[in-house]
C-alpha cells in the first residue's frame, strides 16, 4: 500500500531524522512528536530539526510520550487514522547511560511506549513499527544472533526496556488487532550521528590528540549498520504489516513470530567487524593514529554483535550494502563540514 502520511516519534534523533528526510524526498507528509531532550546536544537535534522544518509537509510536535493527552491531541489534531502508519524511534537510549540514570528508560521507553500503543489502538493504526535493540540479547553467545532464538536475559536495564516493548506490542496486537513490527537496530551509525556514539568519541578524540578507550581489550564485535540502509529497510517494513501466522505452533513457539499480527525482525549489517579494525578506518580516514587506552568491559556490554538478517531480507529484500570502509568516510567528512574543522 503507498501511504502518503506518516507520524514518526524522534524525528529530531539520528535514525528518526534520516528517516523523516528520505520520506519528505519522496513527497511524504511527515508529522513527528520529539520532546528534544539534553541526553546528548540539543543544538545538534535542532540542526537537524531546522533541515527537516524546511519541508513544507513537516510538522513537528515538541511534546513528551509520557504526557498521554498530549499525544492523543497529535493523533486527534493531525488525524492520524487506520491509513496512517506510525513508526516509534523515541526513546532513551545508552546503555551506560541507564545505570545512573534508570527511571528515564522507565518513563521514556516504557510509560511513552505505553502511551504511544494506546493512542494506536484508538486509531485502529494499520501498522506500528517500533525500535528495539540488538542489545535485546543480553547474555546470548550463539552467533550470527537470530530472532527465532529466546532472548529472556538481557544484561542492560535499555535491554530490558526494549525486550518490554516487544512484549507490550505483542499483548497490543493480540488483544486489539494493532500490526506490530520490531524491529532490532544493530549499531547505527552515519552523517549527524550521536555524540555519545563511539564513532563519534573515537573521530572527537583522536583529532583532539587525547587517547581513545577501548573496552574487552580491543576483543570487541560489532555488526555496523550506515544509516542509509538502515532507513531502506525501515521503508520497506512500514509498507509490509504483519499478518497472524497460521501454522504458529503453541507446543514449540517461535519468539519472531505469533498467531496475532505481529512480527520481529533483525535489521543489521550481517558482518561482524572487530573493533580494532574499526578504529583503523578512522585513523586512515583522519591521517592520525590513536593513542588506545584498554581496558576490561563494562557492566552491560556485549561482546559481539552479528545479525541473522534472513527473514528480513526474504519478506522485504532487504539487502544492506555499504561497508565501513564507505560509511565511516562518509561519516568523517560530515563531522569536519559540521565542525568546520581543517585537516
Amino acid at each position: 500500500m503507498a501511504y502518503r502520511k506518516i507520524l514518526i516519534t524522534g524525528a529530531a534523533g539520528f535514525i528518526g531524522f534520516h528517516l523523516a528526510r528520505r520520506l519528505l524526498d519522496e513527497g511524504w507528509t511527515v508529522v513527528s512528536i520529539d520532546n528534544i531532550n539534553d541526553y546528548y546536544s540539543v543544538a545538534l537535534k535542532e540542526d537537524r530539526i531546522k533541515i527537516l522544518e524546511k519541508y513544507p509537509h513537516f510538522k513537528l510536535y515538541r511534546i513528551d510520550l509520557t504526557d498521554r493527552p498530549g499525544v492523543e491531541g497529535v493523533f486527534a489534531a493531525e488525524d492520524i487514522n487506520s491509513v496512517v502508519p506510525v513508526v516509534n524511534l523515541a526513546a532513551q537510549a545508552g546503555v551506560r547511560y541507564a545505570r545512573v540514570n534508570p527511571g528515564a528508560f522507565i518513563q521514556s521507553n516504557l510509560v511513552g511506549f505505553f502511551n504511544l500503543l494506546e493512542a494506536c489502538k484508538s486509531a485502529a493504526t494499520r501498522h506500528l513499527v517500533f525500535a528495539s535493540s540488538s542489545s535485546v540479547y543480553g547474555g546470548n553467545t550463539k552467533l550470527p544472533l537470530s530472532v527465532h532464538d529466546n532472548v529472556d536475559h538481557p544484561i542492560s536495564l535499555y535491554a530490558a526496556t526494549k525486550k518490554s516493548n516487544e512484549l507490550l506490542a505483542h499483548v497490543y496486537a493480540y488483544n486489539f488487532n494493532l500490526p506490530c513490527t520490531g524491529l532490532r537496530f544493530f549499531t547505527v551509525y552515519g552523517p549527524w550521528g550521536r555524540p555519545d556514539m563511539s564513532l563519534s568519541l573515537f573521530t572527537e578524540n583522536i583529532l583532539a590528540n587525547r587517547p581513545i578507550t577501548v573496552f574487552n581489550y580491543g576483543k570487541m564485535q560489532r555488526d555496523l549498520t550506515y544509516v542509509d540502509d538502515i532507513v531502506e529497510g525501515v521503508i520497506r517494513v512500514i509498507t509490509y504489516p504483519p499478518t497472524s501466522s497460521s501454522d504458529w505452533d503453541r507446543y514449540s513457539p517461535d519468539p519472531a513470530t505469533s498467531w496475532a499480527p505481529y512480527r520481529v525482525f533483525n535489521i543489521g549489517n550481517h558482518r561482524a567487524v572487530s573493533l580494532l579494525d574499526y578504529i583503523a578506518v578512522i585513523e586512515d580516514c583522519l591521517g592520525k593514529k590513536a593513542e588506545i587506552i584498554l581496558a576490561p568491559i563494562e557492566p552491560g556490554d556485549v561482546e559481539a554483535t552479528f545479525a541473522d538478517i534472513d527473514d528480513l531480507t526474504r519478506e522485504v529484500g532487504f539487502n544492506p550494502k555499504t561497508p565501513i570502509e564507505v560509511g565511516i568516510p562518509n561519516f568523517i567528512q560530515w563531522f569536519l563540514d559540521y565542525h568546520n574543522i581543517k585537516i
